[in-house]
């Protein structure tokens, strides 16, 4: 009687796979979401590791950062759900009013910023701090993917065309620079030249854009006092462990510390103070003192896959015709890959110093809460594309 009962319940694989595949049109991409879950869990426990001693000297709670990262995470599943409500086509008709918005709080920061270590970057309203930069990105990315789509010919066959938004990316680095924020604009502008190429702009206006643009920073570079110390401490920290060279050195360290398999979770020693910025910009020293080259290459590997399911949306996207979908499904992976690599290059010594957040695991609730944002986009983006370009109003599908 059993037997004949239990051959009518699946197996665990195969209830797995039904969960896997039922109702796949209407509900999101649960590989990506999974990939997204995993990695934000990476994130609340290396922010947990990392920020103890410095939690426990500044505040008298060792977990005053876990108890902020876990709010900043609230907040930005809030913000999630109500992008997953919003759809699309919304981003595309507004995206000349969120641009103004960013140049707004850009500017509003130069005005009435807060100046931490030096960088006048955060508008401070009562306990919050908000990074006008972190939602200025997006912004942008949105009006230049919607660009692109209304002026795709423009830009595929006419100078005017391909320049027009980037007078606007023109504007927008001023702003940045003079908080000053270098990183971003870099994220920012190798985000755009990408998105160019992918649109179809002309291969020699590809490589001209690319060398201006290096050659701008490095005329920033060379003179801006602080960023040519950056860049000397890059090339030699050894040279100045305690000065100029004091923060990567240190980062090098946890680096050789961690070897294969780490020194376990919670061991670090760099984390006590000695590295600037441990649970923030260089948290993914802390991952590599911890949990060795296993732990670093798992990261990165959830990084990775994450940003390559992002990619496969914006090709489905664009096959299907949905042209902005797939332009800012694109924008936003892109920007993912970038900051990726600025981050861990920067932590690891292959990079001159920038001050940007490693996506989803740093410490930083406006990076946090807007790469939630991001995520959540490419969720509905990917959701809408299922559809088959149906519009899609109203609430969220079922999960």
């Amino acid at each position: 009687m059993i037997q004949r009962v239990l051959q009518f319940v699946p197996s665990p694989t195969q209830w797995l796979a039904n969960w896997w595949r039922r109702d796949e049109i209407n509900s999101y991409d649960r590989l990506f979401l999974t990939l997204l879950v995993l990695v934000l869990c990476v994130g609340l426990i290396m922010v947990t590791s990392a920020s103890v001693p410095v939690a426990e000297r500044l505040y008298g709670n060792p977990l005053y950062f876990t108890l902020r990262h876990l709010v900043y995470l609230v907040a930005g599943f809030g913000a999630a759900y109500v992008v997953l409500n919003v759809p699309v086509s919304w981003w595309h008709n507004t995206n000349l009013l969120l641009l103004m918005f960013a140049v707004i709080s850009l500017m509003a920061v130069l005005l009435l910023g807060k100046n931490v270590n030096g960088a006048t970057r955060w508008l401070a309203l009562g306990p919050i701090n908000i990074q006008a930069a972190e939602p200025a990105k997006l912004f942008f990315f949105v009006y230049l993917s919607s660009y692109l789509v209304r002026r795709h010919e423009e830009v595929r066959e006419n100078l005017k065309g391909f320049v027009k938004p980037l007078i606007l990316l023109f504007i927008l680095a001023v702003l940045l620079l003079m908080q000053p924020d270098l990183g971003t604009v870099i994220v920012m502008f190798s985000t755009s030249v990408v998105l160019l190429f992918l649109a179809g702009a002309k291969l020699w206006q590809f490589f001209a854009l690319i060398f201006t643009g290096l050659a701008a920073i490095g005329v920033l570079i060379v003179y801006s006092e602080y960023r040519w110390r950056r860049v000397t401490a890059f090339l030699d920290p050894w040279a100045d462990p305690f000065g100029s060279g004091y923060q990567l050195t240190q980062s090098l360290m946890a680096f050789g510390r961690g070897s294969w398999f780490g020194q376990g979770l919670g061991n670090s020693v760099q984390k006590l103070e000695y590295l600037p910025e441990a649970h923030t910009d260089f948290i993914f020293a802390v991952i590599a003192e911890e949990t060795g080259l296993v732990g670093v290459t798992l990261v990165l590997s959830l990084l990775f896959m994450l940003v390559c399911r992002a990619l496969w949306m914006a090709n489905k996207a664009l096959n299907k015709g949905m042209s902005f979908h797939g332009f800012l499904a694109y924008a936003l992976a892109i920007w993912i890959v970038f900051q990726t690599c600025v981050n861990v290059g920067v932590a690891s010594g292959l990079l001159p110093t920038k001050g940007l957040t490693l996506p989803f695991i740093s410490y930083g609730g406006s990076s946090l809460i807007i790469m939630c944002v991001a995520a959540a986009l490419l969720l509905r983006i990917d959701f809408e594309v299922r559809l088959k370009g149906r519009q899609a109003i109203g609430g969220a599908p079922h999960g």
